[in-house]
């Protein structure tokens, strides 16, 4: 998932750090939500059910739908992602909206509500929010046309303007004045000029490419079809591909985190009716190869605790009631498992 993988790395202050500074300069108190680990639930369709619980591993306890405990309201949406950007919170619901929150006490600060059809994550440059969207389905139920939005201020407002781009844009990535948009279904990387807000850049890529991610510097986006995996690097200051790398692994999903030691963690599925789910280990850097690290059904999630040392594995429970987060250890050991909320798809760890 996108918040897990951005939020590594910009989360990593907060370890020795005990007071965050804001936009002014000033600084403030870390407030609850700035540690421990965050639980996306994506919600049940129909139902609009998505929240955030928060855990924490050092006492072993957890707080339910925390957006509607801070703020009196319910979510109201099925949640896609979260992003920490620009000491924000945002809140990505594939149900057409964005909910923007302090991420300290996670009180409303704002939000992108109309002229949105199915958000998938956001990215900020500028000064401005880029909103991946499907855009409507048509009577096919494709998604010919597929946008990026723009809307100027950091907490919210109107889409300024919406940015063509290939069938169903996933993840969003930020160098520089340029953001780069993983164009699943296309199999392309385009890349948007924040200041111009136009299109300037396609790079076609191997697989469907859902996730871009760092590693020793580098900028990689993360790709899958049936059989295999690919990861392409990019030369940010040129805007070409650098490295590439293929490795046979069937059934991935879009579903990765980033572990220690440079492994990589994605989930495997056969999908439906037999839902026969696996979780593979693999390095971009060496030959890393374990197809099976975990195996088992209804795995919707994925995240690593690097403060810990432990992998978070979410079960979606066919989503008929709530789900399950199970840790577990480096070495594969069972540590604990959690009830959540319905289909638990992510983690971000503060």
């Amino acid at each position: 998932m996108k918040f897990t993988l951005k939020n590594q790395f910009g989360a990593l202050a907060l370890i020795f750090l005990l007071f965050s500074c804001n936009e002014s300069g000033s600084e403030r108190p870390l407030g609850v939500y700035d540690t421990g680990i965050l639980i996306m639930n994506e919600g049940a369709f129909g139902a609009n059910d998505g929240e955030v619980f928060h855990f924490d591993p050092v006492t072993g306890t957890a707080k339910v739908n925390v957006f509607e405990a801070e703020n009196n309201r319910p979510f109201a949406g099925l949640l896609e992602d979260m992003v920490l950007e620009e000491d924000r919170l945002y809140l990505v619901a594939n149900t057409g909206k964005v909910e923007i929150v302090n991420p300290g006490d996670f009180k409303s600060r704002g939000a992108v509500i109309g002229d949105l059809n199915q958000p998938r994550s956001l990215a900020t440059s500028r000064g401005k929010l880029f909103i991946s969207d499907y855009g409507p389905y048509d009577a096919s139920f494709k998604t010919p046309d597929s946008y990026v939005a723009v809307v100027i201020g950091l907490d919210g407002g109107t889409v300024k303007k919406k940015i063509k781009v290939s069938n169903k844009p996933e993840d969003l990535f930020t160098s520089g004045k340029y953001v780069f948009v993983a164009g699943s279904e296309g199999g392309k990387i385009e890349i948007i000029d924040a200041d111009t807000e136009t299109l300037t850049k396609t790079i076609d890529v191997e697989g469907k490419p859902v996730q871009f991610f760092e590693q020793r510097g580098d900028l990689w986006v993360y790709s899958y079809d049936s059989e295999k995996i690919y990861f392409q690097s990019f030369h940010r200051e040129n805007l070409t591909k650098k490295e590439f790398r293929e490795l046979p692994l069937s059934k991935a999903t879009g579903r990765i985190a980033l572990g220690e030691d440079d492994r990589i963690y994605i989930l495997t599925s056969t999908g439906w009716p037999n839902y026969n789910d696996g979780i593979a280990v693999v390095s971009i850097y060496d030959s890393t190869l374990i197809p099976s690290w975990k195996t088992g059904s209804g795995f919707y999630g994925l995240g690593y605790d690097k403060d810990r040392k432990e992998i978070y594995v979410s079960n979606s429970k066919g989503f008929q009631g709530n789900g399950e987060v199970a840790i577990f250890s480096k070495a594969g050991v069972a540590v604990k498992k959690l009830e959540v909320g319905r289909g638990p798809s992510g983690f971000m760890f503060r």
